[in-house]
């Protein structure tokens, strides 16, 4: 399985728009994708708000940084089409 995880927090418009791509692409990914998204909220870890509060929105998969502050669709649909060929290989 692969895993997606938005780190935002609440109020932040790019967190929002983020989520809204993130939400996007997931939809369109096949139906045998097997791709779990968690979100997150800087404000409720602070190991994450220290890490990362000057970039959210923040987009990982499989724990690697795939983007912060804007995320694009067409490359997040890349990235995540590799993952998921990578782990059905």
């Amino acid at each position: 399985m692969t895993t997606l995880t938005l780190i935002g927090k609440p109020d932040c418009h790019l967190c929002d728009v983020a989520h809204e791509i993130v939400d996007q692409v997931i939809a369109e990914l096949p139906e045998n994708a097997d791709v779990e998204v968690v979100e997150t909220s800087i404000l409720d870890d602070p190991a994450l708000y220290d890490l990362w509060w000057e970039k959210i929105p923040v987009v990982l998969i499989d724990d690697r940084l795939h983007a912060h502050w804007r995320v694009d669709a067409a490359r997040l649909r890349t990235a995540l089409d590799a993952a998921v060929l990578e782990e059905a290989s």
